[in-house]
């Protein structure tokens, strides 16, 4: 299976369809959440997914309502504009990696299985992992593990990672893993792989970026009582998420009017975040660190 769908009826259920609506799914992979979307849709209905990895194209769905457009969700509205639609009236992210891209070696999402170390969702673009690893400066690198992996010891990893380049090219995802295998704590050697792979991936593919973007493109085309429904995976994306849905910002600064009331363009349907059930976890581990929020588009009055 190519990908299995985290929190699929808590996605839907959320997304509060209407059959004659306009959505989007903006992490097409599987298409997993796609189809049931369309299966939600009657006749008029419409759906635009994105996804900037070529090899989700091959799970492309044959429906007349169904669009899948080959780009980075930083561009939704741009895209969407070109397809003649200005408004939707939701908009779903899965914003994991997909299995299929863990499991696929040469592609490099897998601290366990070795192939070239590239980690691009998107293989058009140039800049991989590889280069990265081989180029950046220590201080750049310990940033980055810092700031996107959260690495508690981020500067002692960057620095073996230059003595390990100095003495020969990182090439493989193993290469890079035998540099670092010194700073992994005991019983801890594949959470602090996981966290530094996600430093790299992150920077690679700009994601933290394309979410804002996204956040912001999305607000703009939802019509009034129109829902975002996004779910991710780590604290760094999580976190963004919450203070836009909240805020209007990635601050969490919420901007008050001249009579103390929250200028904000969405409001969030649920307070807290909403998790997988412990029947899921069993089912698919990966749904464990899944955070589900949903908010909705305010009627301007």
């Amino acid at each position: 299976m190519y990908h299995q769908p985290v929190m699929l009826n808590e996605c839907i259920e959320n997304l509060n369809i209407r059959p004659d609506g306009t959505y989007v799914d903006a992490t097409f992979g599987g298409g997993g959440h796609s189809r049931a979307i369309l299966s939600h849709l009657g006749p008029d209905g419409r759906l635009f997914a994105f996804d900037q990895d070529a090899d989700a194209l091959a799970n492309a769905i044959d429906d007349p309502r169904f669009k899948l457009i080959h780009e980075n969700f930083k561009h939704v509205k741009s895209f969407l504009r070109l397809e003649g639609v200005r408004a939707v009236d939701g908009l779903l992210a899965d914003l994991g990696v997909s299995s299929h891209q863990f499991d696929e070696a040469e592609r490099g999402f897998s601290t366990r299985l070795e192939g070239e170390l590239d980690l691009r969702m998107d293989r058009r673009q140039e800049l991989t992992a590889r280069t990265l690893v081989n180029t950046a400066s220590e201080e750049e690198l310990a940033q980055m593990l810092r700031l996107y992996g959260e690495l508690p010891n981020a500067r002692q990893m960057a620095r073996a990672i230059c003595h390990a380049r100095s003495e020969a090219e990182i090439v493989t995802t193993f290469d890079l893993r035998n540099a670092v295998s010194r700073h992994l704590p005991r019983g801890m050697e594949n959470k602090y792989l996981a966290m530094l792979f996600q430093a790299l991936r992150i920077v690679v593919n700009g994601e933290l970026e394309a979410l804002q973007a996204l956040l912001q493109q999305g607000t703009e085309l939802l019509k009034p009582e129109g829902r975002m429904v996004v779910m991710s995976y780590h604290s760094l994306e999580d976190r963004l998420v919450k203070n836009y849905f909240r805020a209007g910002n990635f601050e969490g600064e919420v901007e008050k009017d001249f009579y103390g009331n929250p200028i904000v363009p969405l409001v969030p349907v649920s307070r807290k975040a909403i998790v997988a059930t412990e029947q899921e976890v069993q089912l698919n581990p990966r749904s464990r660190s899944a955070r589900l929020r949903v908010a909705k588009r305010i009627i301007k009055s």
